[in-house]
């Protein structure tokens, strides 16, 4: 992709750059275009006007990014994606707005289940456990429950402790 390509897509505001983080856009344009970050620590920020920002995050952090869309009709799209971000060089699936990419955790589509899903980050976050700190597998398994039309299993301070100590074994 060249420079001119990155410019174009990105709306101009952004050069290309190569550097270590990966970027989200978020745009918030009242009663039709909401995209937002549910849950990440950003590692900077950057505001384009008063509709567009930014935000930048770190190789390995884990953020949920929600994407909605509407017309005069109402909703058009509604999506939320929990996403691993990547390190350069490392393989990444592409997400739109989201540049370079990411590693996909969780993709859903759809108002009731992007609902089930903010529901359930709700109640991790009600168990006092960071969103961004959960299992990657259990995101997955969120995402593949919910897809099929199964509820998903409760993560638990339990499950959250055995994922923390596999990390302090398993590097």
């Amino acid at each position: 992709m060249t420079s001119a390509t990155t410019s174009r897509a990105w709306g101009n505001a952004l050069p290309f750059s190569r550097d270590a983080l990966t970027h989200v856009e978020l745009t918030h344009i009242d009663k039709r275009v909401e995209n937002w970050i549910r849950f990440g620590h950003e590692a900077q920020e950057q505001i384009l006007d008063r509709r567009r920002r930014i935000f930048s995050f770190r190789p390995g952090s884990v953020l949920a990014f929600v994407r909605w869309a509407a017309n005069d009709f109402g909703t058009i799209a509604s999506r939320i994606d929990i996403l691993r971000a990547v390190a350069p060089g490392e393989p990444c699936q592409t997400v739109p707005f989201v540049r370079p990419g990411g590693e996909i955790l969780l993709r859903v589509a759809g108002w009731p289940k992007v609902e089930q899903v903010l529901r359930h980050i709700d109640a991790v976050e009600h168990a006092g456990i960071d969103a961004c700190t959960v299992a990657p597998d259990h995101w997955r398994h969120v995402g593949n429950r919910l897809n099929a039309g199964e509820k998903p299993r409760v993560y638990t301070m339990v499950r959250h402790r055995a994922w923390l100590r596999r990390q302090e074994i398993v590097p």
